[in-house]
């Protein structure tokens, strides 16, 4: 049967504004915990990656949701604009550290410029870097000395492939396709949890070919040969994408 706080969670996971305003019309209270969380860290920590993010955190907002962090607003909204209003008047927003629960990659000590990067924000991400954020910003390491993860790290596997042209915006004004991180810890947190050693850019690319991560074959391909060309590496023959062994017809 269904209940207010299940039809919540779906109309989170479909980024559906017109259910969620549907619910709030209803009575929804903001203000009370769904299965031990506020409706708006439940929207924010889905793994859904859509342009109707913005819209559905927007809605939540306007009816009194208040986010743990209301200096990272902006970026979430998608909101160039309200982005760079608010670092014209307080510059040290481009050095400000964030922690969100993040679905895929770490989000624990992240610049705005990570966020942008996880959720696929384009005009956020823009504005950002025309303000002068550091493309190559280091997120924290944790006590095993895992992440510390470039905004690019968030964009070479992301969910649908919608970060992808944050990563090529970001490799265009310098960021390195390079870096060689001890790991990450990919969905920290969450049933595909999953450690990942020795990354780096290309090398976390791949790892979207990995099961529990539900990444296209084909967009990765594109993300790997983009990455090695931004790393010098020329262009490598990727000829057996995608993988015949894979395909429905080889397997009947």
């Amino acid at each position: 049967m269904a209940t207010i706080e299940s039809d919540l969670l779906t109309a989170f996971e479909l980024h559906s504004v017109e259910r969620i305003r549907t619910l709030l019309a209803a009575g929804l209270d903001l203000r009370a915990p769904v299965k031990g969380k506020l409706p708006a860290q439940h929207l924010i920590e889905m793994y859904t990656r859509s342009d109707r993010f913005p819209d559905c955190l927007r809605l939540l907002l306007e009816w009194g949701a208040v986010l743990d962090d209301s200096r990272i607003a902006p970026v979430l909204l998608n909101d160039a604009d309200g982005l760079t209003a608010t670092i014209g008047a307080d510059r040290s927003l481009l050095a400000h550290r964030t922690t969100l629960v993040s679905a895929f990659t770490s989000l624990v000590g992240a610049s705005l410029l990570h966020v942008a990067a996880e959720y696929g924000n384009l005009a956020a991400a823009r504005a950002l870097v025309a303000l002068g954020a550091d493309v190559n910003a280091r997120a924290a390491e944790d006590e095993h000395g895992l992440n510390g993860h470039t905004p690019l790290f968030h964009t070479v596997n992301s969910n649908a492939n919608r970060s992808e042209p944050l990563m090529r915006l970001l490799l265009d004004v310098g960021a390195s396709a390079d870096i060689r991180l001890a790991g990450i810890t990919w969905g920290k947190g969450f049933e595909w949890e999953t450690t990942l050693l020795d990354v780096t850019p290309i090398s976390y690319a791949q790892f979207g070919l990995l099961p529990q991560m539900h990444r296209d074959e084909r967009d990765i391909a594109a993300n790997v040969t983009r990455l090695l060309a931004a790393a010098g590496r020329g262009a490598t023959p990727l000829g057996n994408v995608p993988n015949r062994y894979l395909q429905p017809s080889h397997n009947s």
